[in-house]
């Protein structure tokens, strides 16, 4: 029996930050809720890690980028700073499906790459 649900995403900052120069806020509006555009102020690399873990928590829950809205799953923090996944909507139910009841992340990036791992509890 599984126990745990995984997902992990890397992506080029330069994709997020060309993506951005060219679609400016209707990109924005697009993929993070209002508080993850307040805490990133237009930066790349912590747009792109957000972008990553996104994407890595559509994969542990087994969706890809299809069922579950880009702004259904957002990058919250901690009063530490330590990030964490808060889910919204079909997010929600999905993840009630499937039982997880945890979402872990781990975000990181360089100067060329971010990269984001998430780990799913299953109850």
């Amino acid at each position: 029996m599984q126990d745990v649900s995984v997902g992990v995403d890397i992506i080029e900052i330069e994709r997020i930050a060309a993506t951005l120069g060219r679609f400016g806020t209707r990109f924005l509006e697009r993929v993070y809720t209002a508080d993850e555009i307040a805490y990133c102020r237009g930066r790349a690399p912590q747009l792109a890690a957000r972008f990553a873990a996104k994407e890595a928590v559509m994969k542990a829950l087994g969706t890809g980028t299809r069922g579950i809205g880009w702004r259904e799953v957002e990058v919250t923090r901690r009063r530490s700073g330590q990030p964490e996944i808060a889910l919204h909507g079909r997010a929600i139910e999905r993840a009630q499906r499937l039982g997880i009841d945890h979402l872990a992340v781990s975000l990181s990036h360089s100067r060329a790459y971010a990269v984001a791992s998430v780990v799913g509890r299953l109850a």
